[in-house]
């Protein structure tokens, strides 16, 4: 998470209701900015084509998640633990499912701290913050509180890894939010990744990446050839 020499930059003291930009029938899922940061293809797949297939990987990341909903709400050491909540942004064309959302006290009172339950690792260039980044700013707009820091759950480690809502956070997942937005707009399938990526991709007999690279490769030389005569 970046951070300054003065140390975060830190989210205002206060949170000004936002004007409502989009509709509810142009609202994206959370899910998609990671999807997005992951592999744009991958993401228009899911989200445009319907598509979608279950791996190990999934399966895991499911399971997971289906244990956390299963858990109540509750109250403890003055923490109301709210699980399952369904999120949502006007501002921004957002919404989902949080995974825990935990409301603690505070000296301004009580603040919204969303926490979000990762199968495997944290990953260089982390997607998971930018995805929980923008829970927090569904939080702000909905209760006109500031979230300024939540947490990530890695399965693997079973350890919280803290995320601050600096100025860099926010600023990369308003770019992906604006990306994610024009590229569900435009129903237009992005070209393959054709790296590691696929490896671990459960939609790679869907995308087919290296026949689709070789197909988009034979289709410029003809156009080429028919522009050369």
């Amino acid at each position: 998470m970046a951070t300054s020499d003065d140390g975060p930059d830190i989210a205002p003291a206060s949170v000004p209701p936002a004007e409502p930009l989009f509709d509810e029938e142009t609202l994206v899922p959370l899910s998609a900015l990671q999807h997005y940061l992951y592999c744009p293809r991958q993401c228009a797949l899911i989200h445009i084509e319907r598509a979608w297939t279950e791996n190990r990987f999934t399966a895991e990341g499911r399971v997971l998640h289906e244990k956390v909903d299963r858990g109540r709400s509750e109250l403890r050491n003055g923490v109301r633990t709210v699980r399952s909540l369904p999120l949502r942004s006007l501002r921004h064309g957002l919404t989902g499912i949080a995974d825990v959302v935990e409301f603690r006290i505070t000296e301004n009172g009580e603040r919204p701290y969303p926490v979000e339950y990762k199968r495997g690792r944290p990953k260089p260039d982390n997607p998971d913050t930018v995805q929980l980044c923008a829970q927090a700013l569904c939080l702000e707009e909905m209760l006109e509180v500031p979230v300024p820091e939540g947490a990530l759950f890695y399965g693997q480690s079973k350890r919280r890894t803290l995320v601050l809502m600096d100025e860099s956070l926010r600023t990369r997942t308003f770019a992906t939010i604006q990306a994610v937005h024009s590229l569900l707009s435009s129903t237009h399938l992005p070209e393959p990744a054709t790296d590691e990526r696929c490896r671990a991709c459960s939609l790679v007999e869907e995308c087919m990446p290296r026949l689709t690279k070789r197909g988009l490769r034979a289709s410029r030389y003809l156009a080429n050839l028919i522009q050369s005569r």
